[in-house]
């Protein structure tokens, strides 16, 4: 219905006491960012025009340093997914009625805790340079070259089959060589699909907030070991999405 506000939920954080973080640029109009409570749990929300967002630039970059801004007054953030918007005020509490079981649990085990995300990237001369000293790919590539894509079809699948095992092994080194070794320095860790086809790691990492610059540390460690073969993306610190399962739907308020 036009012209009807909603409630917008960030993320979940433990607090005792009203809290407030600003406001909040959202589609051209400043909002301000408040709690919803129930006992020592609270919901960071927003008063917003009822209707679906879509996960575009500059909404999700909205969504983000919101997030980001409440972590840096608050220690224990549960993350919620992005584009949540509830009916009212009374919805987001009987919302958090129903999940404040869950967040018992959760606060202590992410208390103090932070995400940090490791995507490692492997360089073009690396991966030409893997292929080059795989014999019988090399030996195959230069059979299909001048060859018709007809005559060539099932060569080419052959190709791409071995390809994709070089690049499963090249994978599973770094999982050995990179992620093993930062995971015994963090508290939990994930290693997620890579995104891409140059992708060799794609890892989250949980981490006491007084261990980041150690953590930081053993990443570069890493790099400098790395870094004529790969290009590491390090992003964070986040709440810890990859950790807490917390996917809400708007009927669950109802």
């Amino acid at each position: 219905m036009s012209g009807e506000n909603g409630i917008y939920v960030f993320c979940a954080i433990q607090t005792d006491k009203e809290e407030e973080f600003g406001s909040v640029e959202l589609e051209g109009e400043s909002r301000d960012v408040f709690t919803i409570k129930y006992k020592d749990a609270a919901m960071v929300a927003a008063e917003v025009p009822m209707k679906i967002y879509h996960p575009k630039k500059d909404n999700l970059l909205m969504h983000q340093e919101t997030v980001s801004k409440v972590m840096s007054k608050n220690d224990t953030v549960i993350p919620i997914s992005f584009g949540n918007v509830f009916q009212s005020k009374e919805d987001v509490e009987a919302l958090l009625e129903n999940l404040y079981p869950q967040f018992e649990k959760l606060f202590p085990a992410i208390k103090g805790k932070i995400e940090i995300g490791l995507k490692v990237i492997g360089k073009k001369e690396y991966l030409e340079k893997m292929v080059k000293e795989n014999p019988e790919m090399e030996k195959m590539s230069s059979s299909v070259k001048g060859k018709s894509e007809s005559a060539a079809y099932y060569e080419r699948i052959k190709l791409g089959g071995m390809a994709q095992k070089l690049f499963t092994s090249l994978q599973e080194e770094m999982k050995r060589q990179i992620f093993q070794p930062l995971e015994e320095t963090a508290e939990a860790a994930k290693a997620n699909d890579p995104s891409s086809e140059t992708m060799l790691l794609n890892a989250a990492f949980l981490i006491d907030r007084d261990k980041e610059e150690y953590f930081d540390q053993k990443v570069n460690e890493a790099h400098e070991k790395w870094k004529d073969k790969v290009d590491f993306h390090y992003s964070g610190p986040w709440p810890a999405y990859n950790f807490v399962n917390i996917r809400l739907k708007v009927e669950e308020a109802g």
